[in-house]
């Protein structure tokens, strides 16, 4: 039995608790291995070969096992053996080139991937390895690399080929290199990389580094990117993007027609769902090395002062239970807004809609929203289109840290001709759900001091008593946006799991009075955009004045 198919079969007779996520992911590497049709195959040597190395020459760093040889815990050799492990028949070549692991803090994911760079930089078989720890500071950068280089120093047999100078490590051996890199660093371009480690990606702002690095790996055989972070509360960056397509692959494992990519390999080590956190038998799902290498008694500590101190519950769900959440200082929380129920517009052919829209000219986003309902159906489906223009579309994706560039190429947003929004392309877009989908306007809600020739055109065109203005105030906002929060949290607010408008809700602070009444304010970071959520709230502002009347039409 190998150390895949012991560490499912532990799975399955409860001795270990984890994520649904990452039994799926064990089922199907188990089934793989007797995949007897299949062009890949698993070699045991190979994968007993790595785990040898790392248990051999890697030693622990710190604390009470500093010093000590390092050895890998039966989940940790489960994953190396089947990112190593699997091969390609004819030419021995690895069919993973991508790990993706996202376990809670304090798991031993730092030291482990820093056994694995110093495999790939010595014992891989590769000629002139070039290996890389990123990070969007160098110093960041170099939280793996001084692992690396703390394990060098306690192995002679390391610290005989291996020179480590202040910078980078170089290996006598076989001409190889290993240096931390930063999205600062001046060092992008001309990259030729076997093994790549990205340590905490949710912290990565910079897309491009980790662009820059996959791209740079073309030129080799069989290059290795390990990625190992926890959860994070920024909505906007890489980790949301990776954290998705874990789930892409994972759900396509059963479903052939589903999205497909063995060169992934998707580790998620995380609560099933929120409440779980305070149940001590589900903590192992976020915490594969619960009670070894992270102690019981400090989480049971953490998760006690949680429960006693509101402030604190995010960051513990987030860090040590790898529960997405949003920052601190947001009005929802992640398992609020996040809704990935998606919907077919032809099946439901709605025939009325209520829109709204939220202007700017250059810097914020354009955004139209149309939600309806459908009959004898309790939810509410919401329809947006984004708008940035175009002249800036560059700037803005790296100025700001922000995908645009991707949310367009899907068709969540569109560009404006030249350096402002133009707001005719919104008047467009109503007009082509009219005629491509069938959804007539009933009312739409505006900001009483939008561009009056848009409220004009839009009168013109769908009728005179169609635009409804709405006070951008607490006295009109309050109670359609605590109304709103509660559709969400009841999952009944279909949106498509439209990521613009996800990231939108992430960054919607509120401005609350001495009457409890709320209206919704940017966060304190400036390039936050929250003109999705508005559009969507004046909508739904609408629905709330004239629900009846609506209810009635459709």
């Amino acid at each position: 039995m190998n150390y895949i198919e012991e560490y499912y079969g532990q799975i399955l007779d409860g001795r270990v608790a984890v994520s649904e996520k990452v039994r799926r992911v064990y089922k199907h590497l188990v089934d793989k291995l007797h995949d007897t049709g299949s062009q890949y195959v698993y070699d045991d040597e190979k994968a007993k070969y790595v785990i040898e190395f790392v248990e051999t020459f890697c030693c622990q760093s710190k604390g009470t096992w500093g010093g000590k040889p390092l050895k890998l815990e039966l989940w940790q050799k489960a994953a190396t053996a089947a990112l190593f492990g699997f091969v390609d028949k004819d030419t021995g070549l690895r069919e993973y080139l991508q790990l993706i692991l996202i376990v809670a803090r304090k798991n031993g994911k730092s030291t482990w991937a820093a056994g694995l760079a110093l495999y790939l930089l010595v014992a891989d078989g590769e000629p002139g390895p070039e290996i890389y720890s990123a990070a969007t500071k160098k110093d960041q950068a170099k939280i793996i690399w001084n692992e690396v280089v703390s394990m060098i120093k306690k192995s002679p047999a390391l610290n005989k080929h291996l020179k480590c100078l202040v910078s980078s490590i170089k290996c006598r051996l076989n001409e190889g290199v290993f240096e931390p890199l930063g999205s600062d660093s001046n060092k992008l371009d001309g990259l030729n990389v076997h093994g790549a480690l990205i340590d905490e990606l949710h912290a990565i702002k910079d897309k491009n580094l980790y662009d820059v690095l996959v791209d740079g790996m073309t030129a080799r055989e069989q290059p290795m990117c390990i990625i190992t972070t926890t959860a994070g509360t920024v909505r906007d960056n890489i980790f949301d993007l990776k954290y998705e397509e874990c789930e892409r692959i994972i759900k396509g494992y059963d479903d052939p027609e589903g999205y497909q990519d063995e060169t992934v390999l998707p580790i998620v080590y995380e609560l099933d769902k929120r409440d779980e956190w305070t149940k001590p038998e589900c903590w192992q799902k976020a915490n594969p090395g619960l009670g070894t290498i992270k102690q019981e008694e400090t989480l049971a500590k953490k998760v006690y002062q949680a429960q006693h101190d509101a402030l604190r519950v995010k960051n513990l769900l987030c860090k040590d239970f790898n529960v997405r959440e949003t920052s601190g200082e947001s009005f929802f929380t992640f398992e609020q807004l996040n809704n990935e129920t998606t919907y077919d517009l032809a099946e439901l052919a709605p025939r009325y809609g209520i829109g709204g829209f939220d202007l700017s000219e250059t810097t914020d986003l354009t955004c139209a929203t149309l939600l309806f309902c459908v009959r004898g159906n309790p939810n509410i489906y919401v329809k947006q289109m984004y708008w940035i223009p175009e002249d800036l579309l560059e700037k803005r994706v790296h100025e700001d840290q922000i995908p645009y560039d991707i949310w367009e190429k899907k068709g969540w947003l569109r560009t404006s001709p030249g350096f402002r929004n133009d707001y005719r392309l919104i008047l467009d877009w109503f007009v082509q759900e009219m005629e491509q989908d069938d959804i007539y306007l009933f009312k739409c809600g505006f900001d009483r001091w939008s561009a009056a020739y848009l409220v004009q055109a839009m009168q013109e065109r769908f009728g005179e008593n169609i635009m409804v203005p709405v006070a951008q105030g607490k006295q009109t906002l309050s109670g359609p946006m605590k109304n709103l929060a509660a559709d969400m949290t009841a999952k009944r607010i279909i949106y498509d799991n439209n990521p613009i408008l996800k990231w939108c809700m992430a960054n919607v602070a509120v401005d609350i009075d001495r009457n409890d009444n709320i209206q919704p304010m940017k966060t304190s970071n400036p390039r936050k955009r929250i003109d999705g959520f508005a559009s969507l709230l004046d909508a739904y502002a609408v629905y709330e004045q004239n629900k009846e009347d609506y209810m009635n039409l459709i």
